[in-house]
């Protein structure tokens, strides 16, 4: 009796139980959850246009059936089979099967009881038979280095704060903006001498404050900010991705991340990220031969692998892997708030024979060395984020003469918002490493890039890449003893101010870091406390309060009515003269820039009109180390031709003197 009594009570538990779980379908309904892979999401991912595929694929959770969980699913065509593993089964490698969809080849499984935070991986049996352990391509978090594992992470739920920002940016036409951007290696920035852990990073919120009150005060409008998708390696910087969608995991969390460009916008900075769509790494645990066989990259090696970097290149011609990149610069843009991307090594991903010698690389169709893939891309990627995104941009790393980078996809432009100089950079670096004496033989490096300066929308850069590698600190490129090297670099900072295109400098070097920056070490911040040091700090900012102050410096940066040389020609004393002008020609500049250490007490510069030129930048002031002579505040226009111009003033020119005018 007791046996049975006992079989009764199970059975009526079951029942109950049955019932309880039948009530939560019911109450959940039927329909599967959102993150679910549906057959139209797999119509879309085929044509290569799932732009949100980042919530389908992935580790969601969510709710199934009554029971909360996660929705796995991951792409990989070529497997024979795929478990996921991880923290939540003790890594076994059987307990998990997925299920596979047709007709792409998507892998998905819903496992109840798994919580965001938990660490797992995809074990993938190839067609030989091989098994891979791998990262979740779609992760938003990732484990920290020197782990591998992806991690659940929900990035829903955060609190954004800067919808006026937003709102703003909308109305706004980047070219005709100030963008003056501070480029920031996040984990070399500032460490903690005695952090929780022996890297010493900041965590993003901390990062957040710090990094915000020195950009603002200092007068950049932009970071620009290295290395945030999931790398492996820190020396590589973050050009080397594993985790596209995961903010690395070094300094935070992604609600950290978010509350970094959530902080950065209501203190009015933008915030542009690195973007590295040209190529990724062979780690094991990566997307290099995901499923066993090339799926992400291109299969043929010869358009597959870049021999001098050792990394694989993206197949541009497989919708699915353009689906993933665009849907990933989206994600970037519209899920954490980005305001632009600066896509790096833009041409090695447009010509096939980038880097190769003969024999490594194949033609197009047509028989020649143009990736027309990777053309098409680049026009459907700023075609749709920059369409869904007003005031957002695209800026190349382009470093060729490639035509029309930043014309309109529709009259055959690759459609970018701007373009990094390369050839004023080299230009302007091959000018100032010149002993001044020599400098009279390289005038035209200086004048030539005006010859182009309208030819696509630019940015005058001083980056990261310029200041390691052995190629010295922007101060020690500077030629001279101590004094005649600061003296140097306030002419060069000054003139590249003053010349049309958007900015951007590297940390440290606006306060002169001696050494060649190091991704291991925080910059030389105990430098400010040394004079010569603190006062190129404030020559820097008052050349960027300057620049944000007034329009003649970016408001017609692509348009030549914006810019005139008074003399280009003057290369006998290397002195450059110019002006520019705002749309309203109200409050125009005149710029002189002296590049040799002799004094000119009686320099005379030709001007347009009879007007009082009032000095509003003067180098010689002894808070930017000068001598701090006083001078007069306003000049008068006297009649008499001077540089081709009709009238002149007389200023006395110290040596490497920097001045500036308002009329």
């Amino acid at each position: 009796m007791k046996g049975k009594r006992a079989r009764s009570a199970a059975k009526r538990k079951e029942t109950e139980q049955k019932l309880e779980r039948r009530q939560k379908i019911q109450e959940t309904g039927n329909q599967l959850p959102a993150c679910f892979v549906t057959d139209f999401d797999q119509y879309l991912i085929g044509q290569g246009n799932h732009y949100d595929i980042f919530r389908k694929l992935g580790a969601h959770s969510t709710v199934f059936r009554g029971e909360q969980g996660v929705y796995f699913a991951v792409w990989a065509p070529h497997a024979l089979a795929v478990h996921v593993i991880g923290e939540f089964n003790g890594w076994n490698e059987t307990s998990h099967p997925m299920k596979r969809l047709e007709p792409l080849g998507i892998w998905e499984l819903f496992v109840p009881g798994v919580q965001p935070g938990c660490l797992y991986k995809y074990l993938i049996e190839a067609r030989d038979h091989r098994f891979l352990y791998k990262a979740d391509p779609y992760a938003s978090s990732a484990e920290m280095r020197p782990g591998t594992a992806s991690k659940v992470a929900d990035i829903t739920g955060f609190a954004w704060s800067d919808e006026s920002w937003i709102e703003k940016r909308k109305q706004k036409k980047p070219d005709e903006e100030p963008m003056a951007i501070y480029e920031v290696h996040p984990g070399s920035w500032k460490k903690h001498p005695h952090g929780p852990d022996e890297d010493g990073f900041y965590n993003y919120r901390e990062l957040a404050h710090a990094l915000a009150d020195y950009v603002h005060e200092m007068g950049y409008t932009h970071v620009e900010l290295m290395g945030i998708a999931e790398h492996p390696f820190d020396g590589s910087w973050g050009y080397q991705v594993t985790g596209y969608y995961a903010p690395t995991s070094r300094y935070g969390t992604p609600q950290d991340f978010m509350y970094l460009v959530n902080y950065l916008h209501k203190k009015k900075i933008g915030v542009i990220l690195d973007w590295v769509p040209a190529h990724f790494p062979k780690d094991a645990h990566g997307l290099a031969d995901f499923d066993g066989e090339p799926l992400y990259e291109y299969a043929d090696p010869r358009k597959g692998e870049h021999p001098d970097w050792g990394t694989k290149i993206f197949n541009y011609e497989m919708n699915e892997v353009k689906n993933f990149l665009i849907a990933n610069a989206l994600y970037w843009v519209e899920e954490f708030h980005v305001d632009g991307l600066r896509v790096d090594a833009v041409a090695s991903m447009l010509y096939l024979d980038y880097g190769k010698e003969s024999g490594q690389w194949v033609p197009n169709k047509y028989g020649g060395n143009k990736n027309l893939e990777a053309i098409e891309f680049f026009k459907h990627l700023n075609s749709v984020l920059l369409g869904r995104n007003p005031g957002a941009v695209t800026i190349a790393e382009e470093s060729t003469a490639w035509p029309m980078v930043t014309g309109r996809p529709e009259d055959d432009g690759l459609g970018f918002s701007f373009k990094w100089n390369m050839g004023w950079m080299n230009d302007f670096l091959e000018y100032m490493k010149q002993d001044p004496y020599f400098r009279k033989g390289a005038h035209n490096l200086m004048t030539f890039a005006m010859t182009y300066a309208y030819s696509e929308k630019y940015i005058l850069v001083l980056s990261h890449d310029e200041v390691v590698h052995l190629k010295c600190s922007m101060i020690n490129k500077m030629p001279g003893l101590y004094d005649d090297k600061f003296a140097n670099l306030k002419a060069a900072y000054a003139f590249m101010l003053g010349h049309p295109g958007k900015k951007l400098l590297f940390m440290g070097q606006d306060f002169a870091q001696l050494q060649e920056w190091s991704e291991a070490r925080e910059l030389d911040w105990y430098l400010l406390g040394e004079g010569k040091h603190l006062q190129m700090q404030n020559f820097v900012k008052a050349l960027l309060h300057l620049y944000q102050k007034m329009p003649a410096l970016y408001q017609l940066d692509t348009d030549p009515a914006g810019f005139r040389w008074i003399n280009a020609n003057d290369g006998y004393r290397s002195i450059f003269s110019f002006m520019r002008f705002d749309r309203e020609k109200k409050k125009n500049l005149l710029f002189v820039c002296s590049f040799t250490p002799v004094e000119r007490p009686d320099y005379r510069v030709g001007v347009p009109k009879k007007k009082q030129y009032k000095l509003i930048l003067d180098s010689d002031e002894a808070i930017y180390g000068g001598s701090g002579k006083e001078k007069p505040k306003t000049y008068k226009a006297e009649t008499g031709e001077c540089d081709g111009q009709p009238y002149s003033i007389a200023y006395p020119l110290p040596a490497y003197g920097v001045a500036v005018f308002e009329f």
